[in-house]
């Protein structure tokens, strides 16, 4: 009896991995989707309408839909940004969200495995992917044809094929998924996303509150290895009001900060989502991106699969990063510039509070790209932002 050859093995079960295993599986391939148990990425869980239209997700998935968010300064200025008419900020738990996605890739006729990836063998035969099924078990080994990494920031898949991927800038998110407070506030809106933009909450980046309707996600991520992000999380719950709240559960995971210059090793294997670098510069956003990233993987692999030419898996990359480069480009830049000093970070909120800044930003998020339309709103933008950035403008 011959040994069985799967077209893919996927590793890791999040956005990224489901989304590959799932078109793949839809397309007639053998898929294997291995991923470990328990495992729940710390992730506000916001994602966008378009998202939502791309992956034909339901409603249903949504535990919350956020209407504005708040940006806090370090002087404690709130500048809140309605969304308006145009949409929406879609709320998921990331437990049950990627489950249903895992769910999906099975019932598309990917052969779901619950393990913990070890690492990748050769031999005359080809290529083996090799696995335990549970801590202290016995290693076991599956061929397959094309091996896909989607194993998050510290792929192990990555850093074991994928040249430099060690190397890959992060920052590391703690948050604390708490019982929502009874009632809405000025300090808690169950329809509002709040951004902390303070040098003591998090010195390179932000901290967050983020509305899951009867739960809520509150934490921050910070690339300086020294900060205390558990101390600060209990910091912020109390000066918010929000330590009595029950908590559900607490988890920690590194975010990275720019994609790879190559997601792949030029033989057989690719690297997706988290493991490819894809979450937005400056928010942080990953869901919509690792899924998009999924996406062209899956692609780049069927044609891989289909001709046998491994030069067929860079087009992955180079398809996501010519949508989405010019993007992480721009959020790289306010990242350096805007998230540098308190400073800064000031007159960063006080642009927030521009209705062009907030009306460009808005459908930049709801459609995943730069907006073209309104030169004039664009030109605006600019003077504000280097008067701010040259000290020209007041900051509130």
């Amino acid at each position: 009896m011959s040994e069985r050859i799967y077209d893919a093995i996927v590793v890791g079960g999040g956005p990224s991995g489901a989304t590959a295993a799932a078109d793949l599986a839809a397309a007639g391939r053998t898929v294997l989707l291995l991923d470990r148990a328990g495992r729940i990425k710390p992730c506000g869980g916001a994602v966008p309408p378009r998202l939502m239209q791309d992956f034909d997700i339901p409603q249903s998935l949504l535990v919350a839909r956020a209407r504005s968010a708040r940006m806090i300064s370090p002087s404690d200025r709130k500048v809140d940004m309605p969304v308006g008419d145009i949409g929406y900020v879609g709320m998921v738990d990331r437990d049950v969200f990627d489950e249903w996605l895992r769910k999906r890739a099975a019932e598309a006729g990917a052969e779901r495995l619950t393990g913990t990836f070890e690492q990748i063998e050769r031999d005359e035969r080809g290529t083996i992917v090799c696995y335990r099924r549970e801590r202290g078990g016995e290693t076991e080994r599956v061929r397959t044809r094309l091996v896909i990494g989607a194993d998050g920031a510290r792929s192990a898949v990555a850093r074991q094929n994928i040249a430099n991927a060690e190397r890959m800038p992060c920052v590391f998110a703690y948050h604390e998924i708490i019982r929502s407070p009874e009632t809405d506030s000025d300090v808690f809106d169950g329809s509002r996303c709040d951004v902390f933009y303070q040098g003591k909450l998090s010195p390179d980046f932000y901290a967050w509150v983020f509305p899951h309707g009867e739960t809520a996600s509150i934490g921050l991520g910070s690339a300086n290895k020294g900060f205390p992000l558990r101390e600060t999380v209990a910091t912020m719950r109390g000066e918010l009001g929000l330590e009595e709240c029950e908590t559900i559960r607490k988890e920690g995971a590194p975010i990275p900060l720019k994609p790879l210059k190559r997601w792949d090793n030029g033989v057989d294997v690719i690297v997706a989502g988290d493991a490819a670098g894809v979450v937005a510069p400056a928010s942080g956003e990953g869901i919509y991106y690792a899924m998009t990233g999924g996406r062209y993987v899956a692609q780049a692999a069927e044609e891989f699969l289909s001709t046998a030419k491994p030069k067929a898996l860079r087009l992955a990359r180079k398809r996501f990063m010519h949508e989405h480069g010019k993007v992480f480009w721009v959020l790289g830049m306010m990242q350096y510039f805007w998230y540098s000093s308190d400073k800064r970070r000031e007159r960063f909120v006080t642009m927030c509070a521009d209705k062009d800044v907030q009306q460009l930003t808005w459908q930049a998020y709801m459609n995943k790209r730069l907006v073209r339309t309104k030169p004039l709103a664009h030109a605006r933008i600019f003077l504000k932002d280097c008067a701010h950035l040259l000290g020209l403008r007041a900051a509130a």
